[in-house]
């Protein structure tokens, strides 16, 4: 899990252009959208949804009760992923995979 979430910091600063920041300097539980976090704001929300169907086939749907909490930080997108991923490889997640390679 931990060079996922490597994985995920890198992807955020290379899609905020972050260039003041390494991954190190994100902590795994910094808050995403907070000023005492990274800072994002509800546009970059949208951006990293495009990211992670991109990066990992995950889509997530607005309507989903939990996308605040998925959001949260580096360790809810991790776990989010792991998750996701682990229950598309048990119900067939390479036909997922397959509907969502032609964004």
């Amino acid at each position: 899990m931990d060079s996922l979430k490597l994985e995920l910091k890198q992807l955020l600063i290379d899609a905020f252009d972050l260039e003041h920041l390494t991954p190190a300097d994100i902590a795994d539980d910094a808050p995403l959208f907070d000023s005492d976090g990274i800072g994002l704001d509800s546009i970059d929300a949208l951006e990293i949804g495009i990211v992670l169907r991109r990066q990992y086939q995950l889509t997530i749907s607005p309507d989903d009760p939990n996308v605040r909490e998925y959001f949260r930080s580096i360790d809810s997108l991790a776990a989010l992923i792991a998750s996701r991923g682990q229950a598309a490889g048990a119900a067939g997640g390479a036909a997922d995979a397959v509907v969502s390679k032609g964004d």
